[in-house]
């Protein structure tokens, strides 16, 4: 792998097109905000020719170029693809934002990769959001590498951190995160920091000297052997064990001397299998220098020891209205299944579509057809269309260099799909198909916003709708109880990202209000009303007098409309008026404004005029004999509770739950998870949890995550119902 001869680099600036899929190989770089993952990829991008020595591409720009948002916030909040050649192999790196607000753009960016490489600071270590993703990928064998960044660091250690990321990723077998090589440090500076210059080759035993900007083979001397000889074996023995040939071990124990070509081919499908986990170490590299420390390593893992497209078990297929199909795995002639992993919009050319193609061929100019996608409760339209494809494209920064196809197994960028969303399958339009979906992370953090104008009003709605279209991980909702347009975020930064793409992508100014829970009303006892409505304006007049009673229901009763009028005193035919009006009323609320529920509302007694009675004066009566009555009574107001599971490392399963208790939440059981994690059960005020998910996060340094659902309306506690009561009346 790395101890292989050197590759060949491809030609600078130059978009590849892969024709074949075992030419391809899809990574997703993971890892925390700041760990280095955007440095790593212009680093690999330089190595492999894509880039010139000052670190642009060849027309301009960086690799690394953003949009204008992450230039402003300093932090990637969007998944990005630099593919580059390596050795005859089309590498597609998929570079993920790191801050947790952003884990859709992970999420993407595992469903469109083979491998991943989590990056962690050697200055950092491993945070609890890493070992989250490490897990996910765990759950579905995909294939890891683990590299060691900010090794410059005056406090890095790279054997520490070797130790610390087979502690944090190799629970169930430590020996299964091992170092390919050990750091070769130079000359102690001033201030005692001895620099990283190269990096010792375990198996080969070789040394690679990056102090010249360029990678330089060297053997070590006799007395940098026996420094390197405990790590060998431990590396050796962790390959061995992964090996397919039993009698390996035997023979090593034995004291035979496995041939180094085993050792590697060993070590490629251990990788490949998702069973063994190399450590590299990789820094950028120096002004001037060609290629950064450790990154021929790395490029040569990924290409010798990643799996390609066609080892990579394809998510399920069916036909739209839902029977299975069979595919054969990743065959670029077979029936075209392609899947939209993530959907941006180019000032310029319009919305772009980033698709990974899992069957057949994609071509510019044909049309496809679109399926999608169910996330209708997310403000996201189900799809069922056919359309154009646009120019194909690689990313490249700011660039988009032309494709003329896209197997399968390959990524690309397709211009104006103007229909498809995020999660979309693309298909032959006469063989329609959908993929399975990924998992998306529900949004729990409301936000709450207005137009800041009269023109601003009239380009809401597009405006929210592209940018919901962008992004699954948010959900559009219109409260027809508060009447309030919500987005629900991932966090402050994810709704920080939203305003700032709605004022300065879509032109739309928003003001950001205070979030208003759907509260409900109900009578404390029974009370009864009359509403009287009679009005003489000359000609007909209107004459409408309704007794009625009201009492209080169990919960989820909703409203109970009965008749007990006996005489005629109200002509049957304006009974279901009175119905009318008085459901209208409770729609409207009685006290605080809020819609009145569980409750038996008895038509007892009432008047009629043989001219002046109608439908609309006994509708207007309904509505005044319910005001009327709830004059007279105690109204409780009824506040929506919640289910809320908390999925928390033990560590923090204390704080978490006194938190809870502080929501005015009941914790109704607790029960042990695996990885030293518990779930907490609780039932809890939604009032109480607008910004849980921030302090959720806060409160458990980002290892937790919870979910909600709505569970029931309780009474609300009389002296924050007072409050709430007095509030909806000094607003106009």
């Amino acid at each position: 792998m790395g101890d292989k001869a050197n590759a060949h680099p491809g030609a600078a600036g130059r978009a590849t097109t892969a024709d074949h899929p075992a030419s391809v190989r899809n990574v997703v770089l993971v890892g925390h905000s700041g760990s280095g993952k955007t440095t790593l990829v212009e680093a690999l991008a330089l190595t492999a020719g894509a880039v010139n020595r000052a670190g642009r591409v060849e027309d301009g720009g960086t690799v690394s170029d953003y949009d204008e948002i992450e230039h402003r916030q300093h932090r990637s909040v969007q998944l990005s693809l630099v593919s580059v050649e390596w050795g005859g192999y089309k590498i597609n790196i998929l570079d993920t934002p790191g801050y947790a607000d952003f884990v859709g753009e992970l999420r993407a960016g595992l469903r469109a990769a083979d491998a991943a490489l989590f990056v962690v600071s050697a200055s950092d270590g491993v945070d609890g959001s890493t070992r989250m993703v490490w897990e996910e990928c765990a759950a579905v064998g995909m294939p890891r590498a683990i590299v060691v960044t900010h090794l410059e660091s005056a406090r890095a250690d790279f054997d520490d951190m070797t130790r610390i990321c087979a502690e944090a990723f190799g629970a169930d077998d430590p020996d299964a995160v091992l170092p390919l090589y050990l750091p070769l440090h130079g000359a102690p500076g001033p201030d005692g920091h001895a620099p990283v210059t190269g990096l010792t080759g375990l198996l080969s035993q070789k040394l690679f000297d990056y102090s010249s900007g360029e990678r330089k083979e060297a053997e070590p001397g006799p007395d940098q052997l026996p420094g390197i000889e405990e790590a060998r074996n431990r590396l050796i023995e962790g390959i061995i064990a992964e090996s397919e040939d039993e009698t390996l071990m035997d023979r090593y124990l034995g004291g035979e001397e496995i041939d180094f070509k085993t050792l590697v081919d060993d070590l490629e499908r251990a990788v490949a299998r998702g069973t063994f986990f190399p450590v590299l170490a990789a820094a950028p590299a120096a002004e001037g220098a060609r290629q950064g420390l450790g990154t021929v390593e790395l490029l040569e893992l990924v290409t010798g020891g990643f799996p390609t497209p066609l080892e990579r078990e394809a998510p399920g297929v069916t036909t739209v209205d839902g029977r299975p199909r069979e595919l054969k795995l990743c065959d670029p002639d077979g029936p075209l299944v392609a899947e939209v992993v993530k959907t941006a919009s180019d000032p310029y050319v319009g919305r772009v579509s980033l698709v990974r193609v899992f069957s057949g061929t994609l071509r510019p100019d044909e049309t496809v057809h679109v399926s999608g996608h169910g996330l209708a409760d997310r403000g996201h339209e189900d799809h069922d269309v056919d359309e154009r494809i646009g120019a194909l494209s690689a990313p490249f920064g700011k660039q988009q260099r032309p494709l003329t196809h896209c197997i399968a197994g390959d990524l690309a960028c397709v211009a104006k799909l103007n229909r498809a969303e995020t999660g979309d399958t693309l298909s032959a339009k006469d063989d329609p198909l959908l993929m399975e979906p990924w998992e998306m992370p529900d949004p729990l953090l409301p936000l709450a916003i207005q137009a800041h104008s009269k023109a601003d009003e009239d380009k809401l709605s597009q405006g929210l709708g592209r940018l919901v279209a962008e992004d699954p991980t948010m959900r559009l909702e219109q409260n027809p109880d508060t009447h309030q347009v919500v987005l629900w975020c991932l966090g402050e930064a994810h709704a920080d990202v939203a305003l700032e793409r709605l004022r300065n992508r879509y032109g739309v100014q928003v003001d950001v209000i205070p979030h208003r829970v759907s509260l409900r009303e109900t009578f404390g006892g029974r009370s009864a009303g009359r509403g009287r409505h009679v009005k003489q304006s000359g000609g007909h007049g209107q004459f409408a007098i309704c007794a009625i009673e009201v009492e209080p229901l169990p919960g989820g009763s909703g409203i109970e409309f009965v008749d007990k009028v006996v005489g005629g005193a109200v002509p049957r035919q304006f009974i279901p008026s009175v119905e009318k009006g008085v459901r209208a009323q409770a729609g409207k609320g009685v006290a605080a404004g809020y819609p009145l529920i569980d409750v038996r509302i008895t038509l007892l007694d009432g008047k009629a005029h043989s001219v002046d009675s109608s439908d609309a004066a006994f509708q207007t009566a309904g509505a005044l004999a319910l005001r009327e009555a709830a004059a007279d009574a105690k109204i409780h107001l009824l506040e929506p509770v919640a289910e809320v599971t908390v999925l928390v490392g033990d560590d923090y399963v204390g704080s978490v739950m006194s938190d809870l208790s502080g929501r005015r939440g009941r914790v109704v059981g607790t029960e042990q998870a695996s990885g030293g994690r518990t779930l907490v059960r609780a039932e809890v005020p939604e009032i109480e949890i607008g910004r849980y998910a921030v302090d959720l996060r806060s409160l458990s340094h980002g290892t937790a995550r919870f979910d909600r659902k709505y569970a029931r309306h309780e009474p609300m506690p009389p002296q924050i119902a007072e409050r709430v009561r007095e509030q909806a009346q000094s607003t106009p």
